[in-house]
């Protein structure tokens, strides 16, 4: 069975961070004591110092660009699927006709 994901909050990770930045500890040691993979701790790191004040929004919040992304990317889908269904009814009207 695979294993479950775990899911870590934004105060964990910035805690983390901390450890490694602040208190001048390495990555992989801190990531040994929290019990988490330190490419993991690495990747964290490199988001926070990317995008201070945004990084990690918790709770399945993504930031205001990624949601309007996504946002965008759901109508671009529905309206290329509404545009086939108009390609084969204008198909089969055409077809009708002769």
């Amino acid at each position: 069975m695979a294993e479950k994901r775990r899911n870590y909050t934004g105060e964990f990770k910035r805690e983390a961070i901390r450890l490694v930045t602040e208190q001048g500890k390495g990555v992989g040691a801190t990531a040994r004591n929290l019990g988490i993979n330190a490419n993991l701790l690495g990747q964290w790191k490199r988001e926070y110092a990317q995008q201070e004040h945004t990084a990690f929004p918790g709770n399945g919040r993504v930031a205001a660009d990624q949601e309007e992304l996504q946002r965008l990317r759901a109508e671009n889908k529905r309206l290329r699927m509404e545009r086939d269904i108009f390609k084969k009814a204008l198909g089969f009207f055409a077809s009708e006709s002769n």
